[in-house]
């Protein structure tokens, strides 16, 4: 008498591997919001050339999934718009495609396996916002959302570039220099997480020492963007 097969059991989907803790979603989403506001807040009121609003949401796509990241953008400029007014809410679509790129780029693509992947996803990221966030800021604010970008825009419209190319290069330099400041200080927070909740997450592993010198490294990389690009442009305009 014959026996049927044994059915073959089910491989384990990576979405099924990846089931999330509710408490660990309660607890970051809102952590998170609150790092890319008090970032946003803090880079707003120095008028720096570069946005910090967007660690948090770098965080939540990188250990949660792009859709939780995005959901942090959203949350995020929703929040700061009732706080400091309506002018983040327009660019609540580039905290959305930031959480996207950042997601899928290390859970989905690889591209946080070894920090020149991860360096380039930054990259990316910067590329791909400014890409969506120019527009908004010509379109919607005529060139000028008031922060620390705008002196930036300033140097280039004096050099002789037209609204659009100044808004469009001064965004790219900001927004190099922000995202890998960013990335890297997310990847840093990602790294002193308890390793029970980043197990299985392909991303770079490092030691906490490592992790804030990568943090403090791309701190550096991101300045020294904007300074030595301000320094081009100031000798242009001399």
């Amino acid at each position: 008498m014959s026996t049927a097969p044994a059915a073959a059991t089910p491989k384990k989907s990576k979405t099924a591997r990846a089931k999330l803790p509710t408490t660990l979603i309660v607890t970051l989403v809102p952590v998170c919001v609150a790092l890319n506001i008090v970032g946003g807040y803090i880079a707003s009121a120095l008028r720096l050339p570069v946005y910090l609003d967007m660690i948090g949401t770098a965080i939540s796509a990188i250990v949660l999934g792009p859709w939780w990241g995005a959901l942090v953008g959203v949350l995020t400029n929703t929040g700061s718009a009732l706080i400091s007014g309506p002018v983040s809410l327009p660019f609540a679509i580039v905290n959305v495609v930031g959480a996207l790129l950042w997601g899928y780029g290390v859970r989905s693509w690889g591209l946080g396996r070894t920090i020149p992947k991860f360096f380039l996803l930054n990259v990316i990221v910067a590329v791909a916002c400014t890409i969506v966030a120019a527009p908004i800021i010509v379109l919607v604010f005529g060139g000028a959302t008031g922060n620390g970008a705008d002196a930036l825009t300033g140097t280039f419209l004096a050099v002789g570039q037209n609204l659009v190319g100044s808004v469009f290069s001064s965004n790219i330099l900001t927004s190099l220099a922000d995202k890998i400041i960013g990335g890297f200080v997310a990847l840093a927070i990602i790294e002193a997480l308890p390793k029970s909740l980043t197990a299985d997450i392909d991303i770079v592993k490092a030691t906490p020492l490592k992790g804030i010198l990568l943090a403090v490294a791309g701190i550096v990389i991101g300045v020294l963007i904007v300074v030595v690009f301000l320094a081009i442009t100031a000798g242009s305009g001399s």
